[in-house]
């Protein structure tokens, strides 16, 4: 696929992630009598993956998430040219996402934009977890996300069934760590509702950034001697 197709396909699949997960998060994790908590919006995110997984895949990689980007190129299964343009898309599609969201989110009589499913450590945390708390936290979650995916997208493994186990495993992580950190594992959805919760969420922006790039390189590095070279992602574009 040219790339202008596929940086199409991931600002749409990011646009998913960020407008679904986290408006399961702003607009019915709390909900009077329809609330859906912590497993709704954790399932939430996990079946924005998969959805997108399956409809715009197969045309860009499916990445949706700058450290997926950079994880697959530290493992050696992504162009080095086309990271950039790919970090782009994803976190445009995001911060459309988030202001598509604001402005629903917006539109409630007396609604107030609080955290609006920014991530966050100390104060900011949900659980009030400290700094490096959630550090490793992010590290060690993105770590496994790329782990789960760069595996189930080998040679060797079970073909077309890629976005199941990565779906679910971006729902486990969810389920593990919004006490944390609010769950970011990716910096474009971390980036976009943090423009709009401002202040302070914004000065904590470096850390949901760095950790997860961080883990996606170490699990991308791991991949090279576990997977070999042979095992080339199935749905590079």
């Amino acid at each position: 696929m040219d790339l202008p197709r596929r940086l199409g396909a991931e600002f749409l699949g990011t646009f998913w992630l960020v407008f679904a997960g986290c408006g399961s998060a702003v607009l019915a994790a709390g909900f009077p009598a329809l609330g859906i908590g912590f497993l709704g919006v954790a399932l939430a995110f996990g079946l924005t993956v998969l959805t997108m997984a399956y409809t715009v895949g197969y045309i860009s990689g499916g990445h949706f998430n700058p450290a997926v980007t950079v994880g697959l190129f530290a493992a050696g299964r992504f162009k080095a040219g086309d990271v950039i343009p790919y970090v782009v898309a994803q976190v445009v599609g995001a911060i459309c996402a988030a202001a598509v969201l604001y402005f629903i989110a917006s539109g409630k009589a007396g609604w107030e934009t609080g955290a609006f499913a920014a991530n966050g450590y100390g104060d900011l945390s949900p659980g009030k977890y400290s700094l490096g708390a959630c550090l490793v936290t992010e590290i060690v979650m993105t770590f496994f996300f790329l782990f789960i995916i760069i595996g189930t997208t080998s040679k060797g493994a079970a073909v077309g069934f890629a976005g199941i186990p990565i779906g679910l495993g971006l729902t486990l992580i969810h389920l593990v760590s919004i006490p944390v950190t609010n769950t970011s594992v990716n910096p474009a959805r971390s980036t976009g509702p943090a423009l709009f919760a401002g202040g302070p969420h914004l000065a904590q922006l470096w850390l949901f950034w760095l950790a997860p790039l961080i883990g996606a390189v170490l699990a991308g590095l791991l991949a090279r001697w576990l997977h070999a070279e042979k095992a080339w992602m199935q749905t590079q574009p």
